[in-house]
């Protein structure tokens, strides 16, 4: 799919490329950039809950932690659970007193969300969109993943609706999954717009405004687009649900 952001949300883009070489001229990054705080307030609304996160600082991350192995991709508190919100005076006031900080959402609360290399990614989007599913909101993140929000299997207060997934992703287990992640109860992703070192980004292909739909409708493309990447004959059986 060569032009992945030709997908509805494109003002979000707009506004986050304005924001992106603000950040790269230098004295702008200490003020106070009301595009980047529009477009956190936007997935906040659609109820995506927020906290910060560190953020590149040359080609180390801000939390100053040597040899860091997530640089800007991992929350400022151990306590980023329960911190997450969706209260816009609360995102408003971590937007201003952190202008270059980035902001990672909770998953596993409203939404999932299925992670798949670039490429895979964008494929299935195709076939997706082509074949009439609803999509729901997509990021492409760091030039190699494509993230798919969904709405989530089930919550700590619907413990029935809940069933386990061999694929599912936690921040220590990313390594462990190469091909598809599944974010669901205890991860965590980035949220558009955020800063990665080396000039990387993550920005939305589809906003917050498109409804999360049901992660299964996506997961035979997505899987199936996977093992194509990957060379390999798709393997339904460790994906869906286990009863």
């Amino acid at each position: 799919m060569g032009a992945a952001h030709d997908g509805s949300g494109h003002g979000g883009l707009g506004r986050f490329s304005r924001w992106l070489k603000a950040s790269r001229g230098g004295p702008r990054q200490d003020a106070v950039d009301p595009d980047r705080e529009a477009l956190l307030l936007a997935a906040a609304g659609a109820g995506l809950p927020l906290a910060p996160a560190a953020h590149p600082a040359d080609y180390r991350c801000s939390c100053n932690r040597i040899g860091c192995p997530t640089p800007g991709r991992h929350p400022l508190s151990f306590a980023w659970q329960t911190q997450s919100t969706t209260d816009p005076a609360q995102i408003e006031r971590w937007a201003r007193h952190q202008p270059q900080a980035n902001f990672v959402t909770a998953t596993g609360m409203v939404h999932d969300v299925l992670d798949v290399p670039l490429e895979a990614g964008r494929e299935a989007l195709e076939r997706l969109v082509s074949t009439g599913v609803e999509v729901g909101p997509v990021a492409e993140s760091g030039g190699d993943r494509m993230l798919f929000f969904t709405a989530t299997r089930g919550t700590p207060e619907d413990e029935d609706e809940w069933w386990p997934c061999e694929l599912d992703c936690h921040p220590e287990t990313m390594d462990e999954h190469p091909g598809m992640r599944w974010h669901c109860r205890g991860s965590y992703v980035l949220v558009p717009p955020a800063r990665l070192p080396g000039d990387r980004a993550v920005t939305w292909v589809r906003g917050p405004e498109h409804q999360l739909p049901d992660p299964l409708t996506l997961l035979e493309a997505l899987t199936d687009a996977c093992a194509r990447h990957a060379g390999a004959e798709p393997d339904y059986t460790s994906a869906w649900p286990s009863a």
